[in-house]
């Protein structure tokens, strides 16, 4: 619809408008000069997976040797692997919600059931009663995402403490996915894998595609306790065989690349939106990373599909309705596009809501 309209300003997707960076394009062109086009090993190049082992203990303190690493085709196949690895038919998978839509649809391709915990009424955490209500002999799994898409949460140690607490002891994994995490604005970040003595219930979904600018690259990366790994890797081998051969040095560059000009640019960005937001007396919780804002509607008396339509139709803006996400109250503006994009499309949406 938003594509059909013209002048229409996109605040959907969370695509980076920045460009990849030079040395990681140029790592690629050298890979491609030097003749690196034929099979590599399944699970990536092997140089890729020790600097992907040792920039996660240096800079996320995690104790990942190479071999437990599968270099994935984004973080999309890190799920899927994990996923369908671990699921059984009729096996449950608890997904926190608002959640991205993939999670869902992943479960039960695998022959699962999503069972979702709603997170609205806390200001997107995570509370021991509401996880413990839903915890069966018949869970295999809780998928935390942290920052989070769509709300931009990052999980405080109190939910943290929360899924520790329910699946201590228990055979349930926690598929961390934790592709935002350098997109993040607050130092009191931490991720659910720093839990290392949880390291064999632990999948670490790792992507290249947001910090880095890299979305078309398609590449990310899967980390498990080496058991674990070694079942992961089957499903993966014959699922893609291996990511780009040309494509491993980039990573390595990526992996070596400061991403903090973009991240410092997203604040900038994430602050006047906010302060747009909140002077149109708009509710919402402050994202602390991401690049995504998500505020409520309930004020306005309408569903998200609803409201995205009239706001694209009557104000010219395209958001992503809520519901995509599992919330029917709330939409999803994206800041990750130029400041002149968002200032009119919050100018936009400032009008549009003086008529309703």
């Amino acid at each position: 619809m938003a594509a059909a309209r013209e002048n229409c300003v996109k605040l959907t997707l969370g695509e980076p408008d920045f460009a990849t960076p030079d040395a990681v394009c140029n790592a690629a062109a050298a890979s491609l000069q030097a003749g690196d086009t034929h099979y590599i090993e399944n699970n990536g190049a092997k140089d890729l997976r020790i600097k992907i082992a040792e920039y996660e203990r240096d800079k996320n303190g995690m104790d990942y040797d190479a071999d437990e690493i599968i270099v994935t085709s984004g973080a999309t196949e890190a799920l899927f692997v994990s996923l369908l690895g671990i699921i059984n038919p009729g096996d449950e998978v608890i997904i926190p919600v608002p959640a991205f839509v993939l999670y869902e649809e992943i479960v039960h391709l695998a022959r699962g059931v999503p069972v979702f915990l709603d997170t609205t009424g806390n200001g997107f955490q995570i509370r021991r009663e509401a996880i413990d209500a839903l915890i069966t002999d018949r869970t295999k799994a809780v998928i935390l995402n942290s920052p989070n898409n769509p709300t931009g949460c990052v999980y405080d140690e109190e939910s943290l403490r929360a899924v520790r607490d329910a699946v201590s002891g228990k055979s349930i994994f926690v598929i961390c996915d934790d592709v935002y995490r350098q997109l993040c604005y607050t130092d009191n970040y931490h991720s659910f894998a720093e839990n290392r003595d949880l390291r064999e219930q632990i999948l670490v979904v790792q992507s290249f595609s947001k910090p880095y600018a890299m979305t078309g690259w398609r590449m990310g990366y899967l980390m498990a306790d080496g058991p674990v790994k070694e079942r992961l890797e089957l499903i993966h081998q014959f699922d893609v065989v291996s990511t780009p051969s040309m494509f491993q040095k980039a990573g390595i560059a990526a992996l070596q690349t400061d991403p903090s000009k973009m991240v410092a640019e997203y604040k900038k960005r994430r602050d006047y939106v906010i302060g747009r937001l909140r002077e149109m007396g708009m509710e919402l919780e402050i994202p602390d990373g991401a690049f995504y804002v998500f505020p409520s509607i309930s004020k306005y008396g309408t569903d998200s599909m609803t409201f995205a339509t009239r706001l694209l139709n009557e104000g010219g803006v395209a958001v992503t309705p809520g519901i995509a996400f599992g919330s029917d109250r709330h939409i999803r503006i994206s800041y990750c596009c130029s400041m002149d994009a968002i200032r009119e499309g919050i100018d936009r949406l400032e009008k549009f809501l003086k008529t309703i």
